[in-house]
């Protein structure tokens, strides 16, 4: 071989690596989207649960205009998209916060999701 083509293959195999690093990024990415996507969804239907538990009576079970006392039930704590706790739950507003299973933004932590939940709005944010 001459040093035309030994210099030709180096650079085809250094492309070729290159390329598929860049796809295994890219793969990472949609993963780590798909799992932020599938949490604030989740975290949507439990911020629903919570409007329906404030605006319930006490008498029946609910928080009679109060987010205080909200929880979980247990099987909704977590399912194959990641966990999901409730904190700070006030009179006004209550936050649920859901982890899930694929690395995030800061390719370290895993991807984190906030809801922040009053009685006529909420509002997600990406923390992770």
């Amino acid at each position: 071989m001459g040093s035309q083509q030994m210099l030709l293959l180096i650079v085809g195999v250094l492309m070729i690596g290159l390329m598929i690093s860049i796809g295994v990024i890219m793969f990472g990415d949609g993963a780590s989207a798909s799992n932020r996507d599938a949490i604030a969804n989740d975290l949507t239907a439990h911020a629903s649960k919570a409007q329906v538990y404030q605006k319930k009576p006490r008498c029946m079970g609910g928080g009679g205009n109060s987010f205080v006392g909200f929880s979980l039930a247990s099987t909704a704590q977590s399912n194959g998209n990641g966990a999901f706790t409730v904190s700070g739950a006030t009179g006004t507003q209550v936050t649920i916060e859901g982890v899930g299973s694929e690395i995030g933004y800061d390719r370290i932590h895993p991807v984190k999701v906030a809801v922040m939940v009053r009685a006529d709005s909420i509002l997600v944010s990406e923390l992770n």
